[in-house]
């Protein structure tokens, strides 16, 4: 369907001397600025996530295991390889940040664009560390995380569907991890990560509709800029429709063994939930549409790693 014109934020001017140079007195904000740089709700949804599929998805004592010094360091490790990413993608996404984010903006104009690389190799680097004193399966997944994420910033996200199948992927390696550092063989660990894989790349494709302006005058090959946004609601659609049946499924075999309080769960807050996403994005033709429709995925996910505690 036709869309009207997405709103353009105009850009705050660059500090004096370019993308490198800071202005007097930016210490302050820079440090004020650092959480929302690394997305730390972002990386709190993940330590929640990883916390709840070790203590109730993952055989163990619930406290016991999330307070073990090994699962410690796989949390740590990660939670670096996701904070790095966040810095990289931000690195590339100067210019198109200027224009889709300009309040958000933080390398280029708080931290310099060197220092941010600078952070990003540190902190990748420190991750894998971390995961291969653990094992070296752990060690291989996380350096493979961490070079998709590098690739996604780099190159994946400006080509159509790559980059949110390659977010997607990254969302399910998170909640995977407990398990491979395991290996028990619990099915529900991968079905939680299929979902998230799902859910993932839904919001993904919302995000790529918001952000289609900046992309646009930066040579991007997003989604909705090669297939238009009607066609890209018809391929975010199709995820979710496999998510609705993934979600349905689970509880219809959760009521036939008797699970009322986790199908009740999962009926309320994740299925009508999913239903109402569905409804409003075949509605949204407008910005503010799918900033919200990307801010309601969050909820759901965040329903969906809280039924964790039902299990």
């Amino acid at each position: 369907m036709p869309t009207a014109p997405l709103p353009v934020p105009a850009p705050e001017p660059p500090p004096p001397g370019g993308a490198d140079e800071l202005l007097p007195g930016q210490g302050g904000r820079l440090a004020s600025a650092v959480p929302g740089l690394v997305r730390w709700p972002n990386l709190a949804i993940m330590l929640l996530s990883m916390v709840l599929v070790r203590a109730m998805l993952l055989p163990g004592q619930p406290l016991g295991v999330v307070l073990a010094p090994q699962f410690g360091l796989l949390v740590l490790g990660a939670l670096l390889v996701a904070a790095a990413g966040y810095i990289i993608n931000d690195y590339y996404d100067v210019k198109i940040d200027a224009i889709n984010r300009p309040d958000r903006l933080v390398v280029g104009r708080l931290l310099r664009r060197r220092h941010a690389m600078l952070a990003h190799v540190l902190l990748s680097g420190l991750g894998v560390l971390l995961a291969m004193a653990l094992s070296c399966r752990l060690g291989f997944v996380t350096m493979g995380a961490a070079a998709l994420l590098w690739g996604y910033s780099a190159r994946f996200k400006r080509v159509a569907l790559v980059g949110n199948v390659s977010i997607g992927t990254l969302t399910a390696a998170l909640v995977l991890l407990p398990e491979l550092q395991l290996l028990t063989g619990r099915e529900a660990v991968w079905l939680y990560a299929l979902a998230a894989f799902l859910l993932t790349v839904v919001r993904e494709i919302i995000k790529d509709i918001e952000d289609m302006r900046g992309d646009a005058q930066h040579g991007c090959r997003t989604l909705p800029l090669v297939w238009g946004v009607a066609r890209s609601k018809w391929v975010a659609g199709f995820f979710l429709a496999c998510l609705l049946v993934l979600v349905l499924g689970a509880a219809w075999q959760l009521l036939a063994w008797g699970r009322w309080p986790l199908t009740a769960w999962l009926l309320a807050l994740v299925l009508l939930p999913l239903l109402e996403l569905a409804r409003q994005l075949a509605r949204a033709d407008r910005r503010r549409h799918f900033r919200q429709l990307s801010a309601w995925c969050k909820g759901i996910m965040l329903a969906g790693i809280l039924s964790m505690l039902l299990v």
